[in-house]
C-alpha cells in the first residue's frame, strides 16, 4: 500500500477492535502515516431519548465515559499510545460506522475495521459496522478477522492421551487384571 496519508480504525475496546487496532499500527508505522483511533459513542437509549430529555451533566459524563473506553482500548491494544507512530485519539458523538466513514474522507486514507465475529448466529448482531464501512466509504477498508480461539482439546482426546501415557509406563511383564483396557 503506498501512498496512504491517514490510517483511521475504530476503537470500540471490544475483542473484535483490538487486532484492527495492532494491525492499523503496523501499517501506520510501515507507511509513515499518522494513525488516527476512533471512538463513536451514542447516548444511553439513543439519540432520540437523550433529545427528549436533555441534560448537560448528563451529556458530559457520557462523553467521559466514551473517552475512557478509547483509553482502555488502546492500553488494552497497545499498552498505551504507540511511541513510534503519530497518534491522534478521537472520540466522535455519533454511529460508529457513519463516524468512521466521515473521519475517512479522503481518497488517501486507510479505514480498518474489525471484521466481527464468524458464523451465522454471531453474524445476526454483530458484524454490520464493517459492513456499513465496505459499502460505505470512499477510500480503502481493510476488515480484520478476529483472533482465532485456543484450540479446544475434546475430552475424548485426554482420556486417550492418559491411557497412552500409562501403558508406555507400565512394566512389560506386568499382568492385567480384566483383560484388555
Amino acid at each position: 500500500m503506498s501512498g496512504v496519508g491517514r490510517v483511521i480504525v475504530g476503537a470500540s475496546g471490544s475483542p473484535g477492535s483490538l487486532p484492527a487496532l495492532r494491525y492499523a499500527a503496523g501499517i501506520a508505522v510501515r507507511e509513515q502515516a499518522e494513525l488516527v483511533a476512533v471512538h463513536a459513542w451514542v447516548p444511553p437509549g439513543g439519540d432520540l431519548a437523550e433529545r427528549r430529555c436533555p441534560s448537560p451533566y448528563l451529556r458530559k459524563m457520557w462523553a467521559e465515559e466514551a473517552a475512557g473506553r478509547l483509553e482502555r482500548a488502546l492500553l488494552a491494544a497497545w499498552g498505551g499510545v504507540p511511541a513510534d507512530v503519530e497518534c491522534q485519539p478521537m472520540v466522535v458523538r455519533g454511529e460508529t460506522g457513519a463516524v468512521l466513514v466521515t473521519v475517512a474522507d479522503d481518497p488517501d486514507d486507510l479505514l480498518v475495521v474489525g471484521a466481527g465475529r464468524r458464523g451465522r448466529v454471531a453474524r445476526l448482531g454483530h458484524g454490520q459496522v464493517s459492513r456499513y464501512c465496505l459499502a460505505r466509504a470512499r477510500c480503502p477498508v481493510l476488515a480484520v478477522p478476529p483472533a482465532a480461539p485456543p484450540a479446544r482439546r475434546r475430552p475424548w482426546s485426554r482420556r486417550w492421551e492418559l491411557a497412552a501415557r500409562q501403558e508406555l509406563t507400565e512394566p512389560v511383564g506386568e499382568q492385567r487384571r480384566g483383560g484388555v483396557r
